[in-house]
C-alpha cells in the first residue's frame, strides 16, 4: 500500500513539474503565411517558423485548418502544404504552431489567410457539368464533358474548358455549340490521364468571356475511376444448339483483368414480348428457349467486382436469333426494346 502511494505521489509531482515547465514556454505563431495558386485548382500553403521560438527539448509541428471550400484539419512538421480544391468560391485557411513537451501539447494563436473568389457576374458560370472517360483501343484515355450555360450568361458568352491531370494542363480544341453558338460540350480523343492509376483527381476548369458581362469561372474535381464509362463487351457471338441458346463474348477494352467484370445479359422474346435481364460474372451464357420464337440479345458490362465506381457500358449492338418467320415488323421490335430503357 505504501509503495502504491509513493508511486502516485511521484507521478503527481512529475505532472506538476511538466505543467510548470510548459507554463514557462511561450508559443509563437508562424510568420509570412501565404496562399498561392500554383496550378488549376491547386493551392500552395507556405509559412516560416517564428524566429522567436527558442530551440529546446520540445517537438515543433504545425496545425493546418482549411475552412473553405472543404473543411479539413491536419498536422504537419513541414512549413508548406499543397491542397487540391475547386477555387471558384475562394479558399481560406489557418495555421498555428504546436509544441510538444513531455506529453503536453501547447498551441499558438492562429494565423489566417484567404484567396477571394474570382470576379464574375452572378449565374454566369456553367451549370450541370458532367464528364466521363473511356479507355481507348490504344490504352489511352479519352475525356468527354458537357455542361449548360449559366442562366445569367449573355447570348454572346464563349466558354473555354481546360483539364488538369497531375502536372499536365490542356485546353479543349473540339467543342459542340448550342443554338446561340456557345460551347456546351468538349471532347479530348487522347489525354494524359493514366488508365493504370486509381483514385487520381481530374480537374475541370471552365472560364468564359462576353462583351456584356464578366463570366465567372467554375471548377470541379472528378475521381478518374468514378467517371470511367466501361467499354462495350467485344466479339459477342450468339447461336442455337438444339433447344439451347448459347452466347459468348470477350471482356471490354480495359486494363482491368477478366475477373473484374460483371455483365448484364438482355433477352427479348419477340414473339411473346417477354423481356429478361440476367447478371453474369463469366463470359458465357446458356439458356433453354422456345425454338419457335425469335429473340433479340444485348450485353453490357461494368468492373464493379474490382472497383465499385464508374458507369455501365452502353449495350452491345442487337443480335437476333431464332426463326425468321416469327420476326415482327421493325417498328414493333423497336417499341418492345425501348421499354427496357
Amino acid at each position: 500500500m505504501m509503495r502504491v502511494l509513493l508511486i502516485l505521489l511521484w507521478r503527481t509531482h512529475l505532472v506538476e513539474a511538466n505543467v510548470s515547465q510548459a507554463a514557462e514556454v511561450q508559443v509563437f505563431p508562424p510568420l509570412n503565411f501565404t496562399l498561392t495558386v500554383s496550378a488549376l485548382a491547386q493551392v500552395l500553403l507556405h509559412w516560416k517558423p517564428n524566429p522567436n521560438q527558442e530551440e529546446k527539448n520540445y517537438t515543433v509541428s504545425y496545425d493546418v485548418k482549411i475552412l473553405n471550400p472543404v473543411p479539413e484539419e491536419y498536422d504537419t512538421k513541414k512549413t508548406y502544404s499543397i491542397r487540391t480544391a475547386a477555387l471558384h468560391n475562394g479558399f481560406s485557411a489557418h495555421v498555428r504552431t504546436l509544441l510538444f513537451l513531455n506529453g503536453l501539447e501547447m498551441r499558438s494563436d492562429w494565423v489566417k489567410e484567404k484567396i477571394p473568389p474570382p470576379p464574375g457576374a452572378p449565374e454566369t458560370s456553367v451549370t450541370n457539368l458532367s464528364c466521363i472517360t473511356r479507355i481507348t483501343i490504344s490504352s489511352t484515355v479519352s475525356l468527354h464533358c458537357t455542361w449548360l450555360p449559366g442562366q445569367g450568361a449573355p447570348e454572346d458568352t464563349e466558354y473555354f474548358l481546360f483539364y488538369r491531370y497531375e502536372t499536365y494542363t490542356e485546353e479543349c480544341q473540339d467543342y459542340t455549340k448550342d443554338k446561340w453558338n456557345r460551347n456546351i460540350e468538349c471532347r479530348f480523343l487522347v489525354t494524359h490521364i493514366d488508365p493504370g492509376q486509381v483514385d487520381k483527381l481530374i480537374v475541370i476548369h471552365i472560364n468564359g468571356s462576353s462583351k456584356c458581362a464578366t463570366i465567372k469561372p467554375f471548377q470541379q474535381l472528378f475521381n478518374q475511376n468514378a467517371i470511367e464509362k466501361v467499354n462495350v463487351p467485344r466479339n459477342v457471338t450468339v447461336f442455337l444448339e438444339q433447344n439451347d441458346l448459347l452466347a459468348t463474348w470477350e471482356k471490354p477494352i480495359s486494363l482491368f483483368p477478366k475477373h473484374c467484370f460483371e455483365y448484364e445479359f438482355y433477352l427479348c422474346n419477340l414473339k411473346s414480348g417477354n423481356k429478361q435481364i440476367w447478371k453474369i460474372s463469366s463470359n458465357y451464357f446458356r439458356l433453354r428457349i422456345d425454338v419457335t420464337s425469335r429473340y433479340s440479345i444485348q450485353i453490357r458490362a461494368n468492373h464493379h467486382t474490382c472497383l465499385t465506381r464508374g458507369f455501365w457500358s452502353d449495350w452491345s449492338e442487337i443480335i437476333y436469333v431464332g426463326k425468321n418467320d416469327m420476326l415482327l415488323p421493325y417498328n414493333i421490335i423497336t417499341l418492345l426494346e425501348s421499354r427496357l430503357f
